[in-house]
């Protein structure tokens, strides 16, 4: 396990995209969610794309904008491997709330395949409202839809 003292947590670079993609595995294990890892996100959308960066590397990142209506959404959270259980996600999730407000958002969203039993409990004990959306990513494509209202207390 590895402390969580030494972590800053800032703006993500395009070079951090670039390791975070080559370090794929480590973050997300067997599944291969490289395609759903856009750099446009971190061009465009660079004050609410942050990395958490410690001396051995990226220890994790949440990629994620503001949309016109305000709503804070993460389009990816991740942690890595040996980062897990340290409490980073939620440190990350709030890191993102304040980036978030600062740009006018609200609310928070974000969504999950409904197979992902650990992300919608780690969405659920941030206090989000769960719900699974029928052929929300397509035909026969259900997922699991989070919402909460801004602030972010990470301690709730």
């Amino acid at each position: 396990m590895i402390a969580v003292m030494d972590i800053r947590i800032v703006p993500a670079r395009v070079a951090d995209f670039h390791q975070v993609v080559t370090d794929h595995p480590r973050y997300w294990g067997e599944r291969d969610l490289r395609a759903l890892h856009l750099l446009a996100l971190v061009q465009e959308f660079g004050s609410t794309c942050l990395v958490a960066r410690a001396e051995d590397g990226i220890r994790g990142y949440v990629f994620g904008f503001v949309t016109p209506d305000g709503t804070g959404y993460v389009h990816l959270i991740a942690t890595r491997d040996d980062a897990r259980g340290t409490g980073l996600g939620r440190r990350l999730y709030a890191a993102f709330a304040e980036a978030a407000e600062r740009h006018g958002a609200r609310q928070l969203k974000a969504i999950t395949s409904i197979e992902n039993t650990g992300s919608i409990a780690f969405h659920r004990s941030l206090g989000f409202d769960a719900k699974i959306v029928g052929d929300y990513n397509g035909p026969g494509r259900d997922m699991a839809v989070f919402h909460r209202d801004l602030p972010l207390d990470v301690a709730e």
